[in-house]
């Protein structure tokens, strides 16, 4: 709904080792890797946040990140809590992170089997470490309880908006401040 709302936001392609599931193309869902391939890119250190979950590696680009930042994006990571760990400790304060809680774990696993993405095995493994995963709440900067789907989506994008508000993140607004306070000056009575 974001990237469909926000054209000024992409969202980050990750790589990994697991297979492609049904319908997902390489480069758009996921760039889907050799775990060779996948250890040599972390040899390289070709990886903002990388670890191993469910069995399987993940990981996200920095060539990917520095791309869309180079054209002006806001980029949109779905990460766990180790990667975003990761990015936190290499952002300089840039990482805006958010925690969106399922209103129970009955409902989660409902979603995770409606979806119909993942095998039995892979949904009971998932909810094996839902308890874990959502023990780093408090480590996040906002966290969104997503029991209803608008006014979840209507928070994000509130938080969006806020976040491009703040002056570190408005370039030109030190210029203006600063040339608003010259004219000021300028009329002032001697």
């Amino acid at each position: 709904m974001l990237l469909r709302e926000e054209r000024d936001v992409v969202m980050s392609v990750s790589a990994t080792t697991r297979p492609p599931r049904s319908g997902e193309i390489d480069g758009q869902h996921y760039h889907f890797l050799t775990e060779e391939r996948f250890k040599a890119l972390i040899a390289e250190d070709a990886f903002l946040e990388h670890a191993q979950v469910h069995g399987n590696f993940y990981g996200t680009l920095k060539s990917e990140v520095d791309d869309a930042f180079s054209r002006g994006k806001d980029v949109l990571f779905d990460i766990d809590w180790q990667g975003t760990q990761q990015i936190r400790d290499q952002s300089a304060g840039t990482l805006v992170s958010l925690f969106i809680l399922p209103p129970s774990l009955e409902e989660l696993e409902r979603r995770l089997k409606t979806r119909a993405q993942d095998s039995d095995e892979v949904v009971r493994r998932r909810m094996a470490k839902a308890r874990e995963e959502i023990s780093h709440w408090a480590e996040y900067d906002y966290v969104l309880l997503n029991d209803d789907l608008d006014a979840c989506f209507s928070e994000v994008r509130t938080i969006l908006s806020a976040e491009r508000l703040k002056a570190v993140r408005q370039p030109d607004i030190k210029t203006k401040a600063l040339a608003l306070m010259a004219e000021g000056a300028e009329r002032a009575p001697s």
